[in-house]
């Protein structure tokens, strides 16, 4: 069968679902992590920020790779890492101190994660068609399944098999970026804008706006990841639910209102103003993360945490829909640097949550549970933390009232 654009679209969504992988079945096993493992939550804090630190320095380095090899190269390095990422995360920590084995394969894993954000936006925003911002959308969301999907089929493993083989899980999920490493082979592919043409680097940092853009992006990211990289543990230990549960009304609520949201996006949000859009969802996550932090009852609270995920469903894709349309010539640069300041804020939102919780528990100041009531310290202490991540939606706000007098459409 020949392959056409529309395969490489599939593609480009298969690229997503196996970022989705990567980035979140590491924290569906943070409790197995300390359980079976060893590993306490300061480590664990430290594998999240390590990972994002490394996939940080992927993007900065990934546009001028991407220019240098090309698209087919670029994406074929990031589901090799993917794939060696997984496979290293189930069998390095049984041969090896189980920090450091974790350690290597969520740096792989960063490193396929960091190469597919960069390159994947390209190739579909490449694509023939005129509905860029539809497909954004819709692309985004396919992250939003592949979470979903983390979430279930990683539940049912763990009812049907149990928490002790949670190796050979991460070994299966090694099916979907091998599937995708064989895909991108042999789709076709079109250059975005040819390098003579593309706005050079240091141009784009002299642009007001496009800093307030990626500004955008580090909140977009961070108010996203403090709650997804948290939301499984703060069921579970926080709150006190079973993990089975924990994850269906944490992470997995959290992630399919997100997806449902971004695909209403893609196919209506096209004839509306990005940058109210964008305004409207940083004040709903400002409410949504109050609901988490401050309410009484672990209900509402997790009925908080699956809100998250509607309201910041389309800053990501928003925000790179309107710097595409903004700056068309930005090319792999402009979608690099986009990309590391999403994953800026993919580092230091979950990392302040776990920081701040961190100091709440080893000082055993127990005064927070008068405004942060909690069944225990632990649990007063997540609501802390998650509550400091307020101020990245707020962050939101005032940039797109800055960005007011720049932006219409």
């Amino acid at each position: 069968m020949k392959l056409n654009y529309k395969h490489t679209l599939y593609a480009c969504f298969c690229g997503y679902i196996c970022q989705a992988i990567v980035s979140n079945l590491p924290p569906l096993l943070f409790v197995i992590f300390q359980s079976q493992l060893g590993v306490s939550l300061e480590k664990i804090t430290l594998l999240i920020t390590v990972g994002f630190c490394i996939q940080i320095l992927v993007d900065f380095l990934a546009a001028k790779i991407v220019d240098v090899f090309g698209y087919r190269v670029s994406i074929t390095i990031a589901n090799l890492c993917c794939l060696a990422g997984l496979l290293g995360m189930s069998i390095l920590p049984m041969i090896m101190n189980p920090f450091i084995g974790l350690l290597i394969g969520v740096t792989l894993n960063s490193v396929g994660g960091g190469f597919i954000e960069v390159v994947v936006n390209p190739i579909a925003e490449a694509l023939p068609g005129d509905k860029k911002s539809g497909v954004m959308g819709i692309l985004h969301s396919f992250y939003c399944w592949g979470y979903v999907a983390v979430v279930l089929l990683s539940t049912l493993f763990f009812t049907l098999v149990g928490e002790q083989h949670w190796s050979l899980l991460s070994i299966l999920w090694c099916i979907v970026p091998l599937f995708n490493l064989f895909l991108f082979l042999k789709v076709p592919m079109k250059t975005l804008v040819e390098k003579d043409v593309q706005i050079p680097s240091r141009k784009l940092f002299s642009i007001k706006t496009f800093w307030m853009l990626f500004v955008l992006m580090v909140c977009a990211g961070a108010a996203e990841q403090a709650m997804s990289k948290w939301s499984s543990f703060f069921a579970e230990i926080g709150l006190g639910t079973s993990k089975t549960l924990g994850d269906l009304l944490g992470p997995c609520a959290f992630a399919l209102l997100m997806g449902i949201t971004r695909l209403i996006y893609g196919k209506k949000g096209a004839k509306y103003d990005l940058r109210k859009l964008i305004a409207i969802s940083g004040g709903m996550c400002i409410f949504s993360y109050l609901l988490v932090s401050l309410s009484p009852i672990p209900a509402i609270s997790l009925v908080g945490c699956a809100l998250t995920g509607l309201s910041i469903a389309i800053l990501w894709p928003a925000t790179i829909s309107l710097s595409s349309k903004l700056y068309p010539n930005g090319g792999n640069a402009m979608f690099g640097y986009l990309a590391l300041g999403g994953d800026i804020g993919c580092a230091v939102g979950p990392s302040l949550v776990g920081f701040v919780s961190n100091i709440i528990i080893k000082s055993n100041y127990t005064g927070v549970e008068r405004l942060f009531t909690g069944g225990d310290i632990t649990q007063s202490a997540l609501k802390v933390g998650l509550f400091t991540a307020i101020v990245f939606p707020i962050i939101i706000l005032l940039s797109t009232r800055i960005l007011k007098n720049k932006i219409t459409t």
